[in-house]
């Protein structure tokens, strides 16, 4: 609300709920729309959820979460209960280039700007808004599709909380200035710089474009550094894809942990790497016994060669950190050089998975998101750290979080998607088609979960099942579950033309309805399970009671809730009946 030591007023009017002029930004980072954007924010949500039952897995012990629907109101429906909750969020927004299809999804009209009290916007100021959000590559529509997003994702971040944003150079400008406004500029932990791909795609003609970035902001500012762990592989690599190949001299007695024996000279590969051995090389006793000079694209002088380079066991070369490289923890860096982070991996990975080429375009890789996790989190954590992404594509957060949780973690994550279309004649469509699934992202998103989580219970349970393993040294299948919730209208009032009042359909079960009280009131886990009370009319979590189609519900049911703890009433199927109107003043209707 403070800039240059002066109260912004349109700040201020936003937060009290008073009507914006729309014409009047003042210093900032300005965008058509921005105060519609902000308005946006602070608005009701007209959504709720439904559970489905079909989609979720091990829905009675799971602590995931799924939201289908459009992540403005799956973020507004998590803020009651998760606000200064989340431990860390990761998104991969849509970067905005001009091969995306990106159109500004929000209601932005006469109706909309009345219900959100924006004043003095003439015809000519929507026409602007309509063209600016209908453009391709539309600045100004991206920034309003962000803000209010990442405005809620501020309100949802713990103290301690950390946010990571991968984006490319089209907005790489306009979300740091975005970022700085709404996390603080003091909170702006630094930039990742990431290679995403192996080979330049030439999609620009001016620059190479392999490497995006990886914005990073805490909630407040952090006192300690982030961190990936200590220093635990104490080797690094000696080769770089993409360096100038030189030649460079193996001394005699140098370590090596292959086989003894003699390997002829020629051409090698370490991962995707080649080198060549320009002679034969002789092993004895682990250890070298001639000289060898070999060719590929190194990335250290002879001088660190020789003081500390070995060879590995599947035969390619790496070398030991000198003790002043070993400091006690590893600071984020710069990923340019880690090739388990190249979107290639991802889309490798992804296929191997679903059996199906090009099943996803660009998903980010699992090694990467693990990465940035790994400075939040901890096995040690004496509570669960959650995870969010809403916009969680093809599911690659909630995979990291399950292969994470290997460690015996106990990390839980939440992922929001809208269901959007997918395109004909695409492998992704042909596949849900082919599997009976709607042919939407979130059917990916959720298919991905289903596979990798089996994948991941089955590399435990064979882990377990080595002879010569100890009981206290066998390892527990992680939460591989979710719960997916649907997005709906909500039920609301409505008035005819002769003013009469009624209330809009709702099909909602009544475990949703229950469930839809929980995120309202924020009181208790919307991922635990409601104990039955009485089937289809009283649930419980602890000692909060919450109770729907209450028309069916007597004065016992009512005084034994009372009784035993809190009573929380569902009003759009509340029967304000004699048996209600005696319990008044002990529950609490919630709409």
């Amino acid at each position: 609300m403070i800039k240059d030591n002066e109260i912004d007023l349109n700040e201020l009017k936003a937060i009290a709920g008073l009507p914006i002029d729309e014409k009047v930004n003042g210093y900032g980072l300005n965008f058509i729309g921005r105060n519609f954007a902000r308005a946006k924010y602070a608005q009701k949500t007209e959504k709720e959820v439904r559970l489905n039952t079909t989609l979720s897995k091990n829905i009675d012990t799971t602590e995931n979460l799924v939201l289908k629907g459009d992540n403005l109101d799956s973020l507004k429906i998590l803020k009651s209960h998760y606000s200064g909750k989340i431990k860390c969020i990761y998104i991969d927004p849509p970067y905005n280039t001009a091969n995306d299809e990106f159109v500004y999804p929000d209601k932005f009209d006469k109706e909309e700007a009345e219900v959100l009290g924006l004043a003095n916007l003439s015809e000519s100021d929507f026409a602007r808004m309509d063209f600016s959000f209908k453009t391709k590559k539309s600045h100004n529509g991206w920034l309003a599709f962000m803000y209010p997003r990442l405005l809620l994702a501020r309100d949802l971040l713990s103290k301690d909380g950390v946010i990571f944003i991968s984006i490319d150079d089209n907005e790489q400008a306009n979300l740091k200035l975005l970022c700085d406004e709404i996390f603080g500029e003091e909170n702006f932990i630094g930039s990742i710089k990431r290679r995403a791909a192996r080979k330049n795609t030439f999609l620009s003609s001016k620059i190479s474009d392999m490497c995006d970035l990886v914005f990073v902001y805490s909630k407040t500012n952090l006192f300690t550094p982030l961190s990936v762990g200590n220093v635990i592989d104490k080797t690094r690599p000696v080769f770089n894809e993409g360096n100038s190949v030189v030649i460079r001299e193996i001394d005699i007695n140098t370590e090596a942990k292959v086989k003894d024996g003699v390997y002829p000279k020629g051409i090698y590969k370490a991962r995707t790497i080649e080198f060549e051995l320009l002679e034969d090389l002789k092993i004895e006793n682990g250890r070298t016994i001639n000289k060898v000079e070999i060719k590929g694209p190194f990335r250290v002088k002879q001088d660190l060669i020789n003081k500390t380079i070995y060879i590995t066991s599947n035969f390619s070369l790496r070398r030991h950190l000198l003790p002043e490289e070993l400091d006690t923890a590893k600071l984020m860096s710069d990923l340019l050089d880690n090739p388990s982070c190249y979107n290639e991996n991802g889309s490798d990975y992804l296929n191997t998975l679903f059996e199906s080429r090009d099943i996803f375009s660009n998903p980010k890789p699992v090694p990467l998101i693990e990465y940035l996790m790994n400075a939040c989190s901890s096995v040690t954590d004496t509570y669960p750290m959650i995870i969010l992404d809403f916009f969680a594509g093809s599911g690659t957060t909630g995979e990291a979080v399950m292969e994470m949780n290997k460690d015996g973690g106990n990390r839980k994550f939440i992922l929001c998607q809208i269901d959007e279309q997918l395109k004909k004649d695409t492998p992704s469509y042909k596949f849900c088609i082919d599997n009976n699934l709607p042919p939407v992202i979130s059917s990916i998103t959720i298919e991905r979960l289903n596979r990798a989580g089996e994948k991941i219970a089955k590399e435990v349970e064979e882990a377990n099942s080595k002879t010569g393993l100890f009981e206290e040294n066998k390892k527990q299948v992680p939460d591989i579950g979710f719960k997916v919730f649907d997005r709906v209208e909500a039920t609301k009032l409505k008035v005819d033309e002769k003013g009469q009042i009624s209330i809009t359909e709702n099909e909602a079960d009544a475990l949703s309805r229950i469930y839809n009280m929980i995120f309202t009131l924020g009181l208790d886990e919307p991922t635990q399970v409601p104990e039955m009370v009485i089937e289809n009319r009283i649930y419980k979590i602890g000692n909060h009671y919450y109770i729907t189609n209450s028309e069916h519900i007597n004065s016992d049911d009512y005084s034994n809730a009372i009784k035993n703890g809190k009573v929380f009433i569902d009003g759009w199927s509340a029967s304000l009946n004699g048996t209600l109107q005696n319990y008044k003043e002990d529950v609490k209707i919630v709409f």
